[in-house]
């Protein structure tokens, strides 16, 4: 009979990593007691390590994505312009009408 997946919360991981972390308890004892395999602890340890000083700030993943309210004005100033220099060459007969 086939076990069916379990998934995690984030704050059940959460709990073990910080146990892990301690180091109060070996990872076979902290398997036995959450029921998770030693490798999956071990793999949730190091992405609390990895992760911690986004809790205080330590990156910033908002300023890696640009502002659309400003990419959309932009593209709304440029369409404008190029309107308004196709109307001026097409009256001073330098562009073809469409």
């Amino acid at each position: 009979m086939k076990r069916t997946r379990r998934n995690h919360g984030a704050s059940f991981k959460a709990q073990v990593a910080l146990a892990a972390v301690k180091g109060d308890k070996t990872l076979a004892e902290l398997s036995e007691q959450f029921h998770v395999h030693s490798t999956q602890i071990t793999e949730w340890k190091q992405q609390l390590l990895a992760r911690a000083a986004d809790v205080f700030g330590g990156t910033k993943a908002t300023s890696d994505t640009p502002d659309l309210k400003t990419l959309h004005a932009k593209i709304g100033q440029l369409a404008l312009e190029n309107d308004f220099l196709e109307h001026a060459l097409i009256k001073a007969g330098l562009l073809s009408a469409k």
